[in-house]
């Protein structure tokens, strides 16, 4: 098969065709030259727009059956995820502990970026707030906040001229990054990024990491804080602080490394605890 009917059969698929009733490679034959170029461009189009805008096609109402862009993600098959969200209406604390590679900080930087920007899809069930948020992204160190947390949310960096940003192909949509402020002493992580909310004012979320000690989790109140991978007990007792007054959401996604620590046995029912 060609390139080009390659690509077309996204197309065709999306349009309702039936792919087994068409040859694409002799569609692609019969097309004149400015046709394809139209197509071309038109594939352009929307691979940018995917790649800018992650978050509106990920758990899609699609089934997993269907053909077309972004079934991988079907809501159906992710049952977990959906009740890691829905808990959120009626718990100011979660944990999302599971293995690796399924998800997990998606669904963080999901949450993060529905938080941010005000866009809940329509069957969301969990927490909203209606207005501008203030939140904070925490990883383990400052490496691997910049390279998994500041990545899945905002993308990889760009330079505008001179100026150092952001190219927006993470979760949050490109056109909703704002300002940003870069870390001292860390190579190209973000200190602060303004999100643009849909009540038309700014978002703010600050990239922290445990390693910082707890004395940085201090300060003002947040709407929300994300711990992606386990924290320390005196850094979760932080954020709590954080989250008081605002009856904020504190949600933490991680993979059990360090077996039956202190911060898992805090989430375990008494029944499950060793000794109970």
């Amino acid at each position: 098969m060609t390139v080009l009917g390659d690509l077309l059969k996204p197309l065709i698929a999306k349009a309702g065709l039936d792919l087994s009733a068409l040859d694409p490679d002799q569609l692609v034959a019969d097309l004149d030259d400015a046709t394809i170029l139209a197509l071309l461009d038109q594939i352009d189009t929307e691979e940018e727009r995917a790649k800018y805008n992650r978050f509106h096609d990920l758990f899609p109402d699609v089934t997993h059956e269907a053909a077309g862009r972004g079934t991988m993600w079907a809501r159906e098959l992710y049952p977990k995820h959906l009740e890691h969200f829905r808990a959120g209406a009626t718990h100011s604390e979660r944990l999302f502990m599971a293995g690796n590679r399924i998800g997990k900080t998606v669904a963080g930087a999901y949450e993060v970026t529905a938080h941010a920007t005000g866009d809940y899809p329509h069957w969301w069930e969990g927490r909203r707030f209606n207005r501008a948020t203030s939140g904070w992204a925490a990883g383990d160190t400052n490496e691997t906040t910049r390279d998994i947390i500041q990545k899945e949310l905002l993308g990889d960096i760009r330079w505008d001229g001179n100026s150092k940003t952001l190219d927006g192909s993470g979760m949050i949509p490109r056109d909703r990054i704002g300002e940003v402020t870069w870390k001292r002493g860390v190579a190209d992580l973000v200190d602060t990024v303004k999100i643009k909310h849909n009540d038309g004012k700014w978002s703010r979320i600050g990239l922290k990491s445990y390693d910082q000690g707890r004395r940085v989790f201090q300060g003002t109140a947040k709407h929300w804080i994300w711990l992606d991978e386990e924290c320390p007990l005196d850094v979760y007792g932080e954020c709590q602080m954080r989250l008081m007054t605002t009856r904020g959401v504190l949600l933490t996604t991680f993979t059990p490394l360090l077996g039956m620590s202190e911060t898992v046995m805090a989430f375990l029912p008494d029944g499950m605890r060793p000794g109970k």
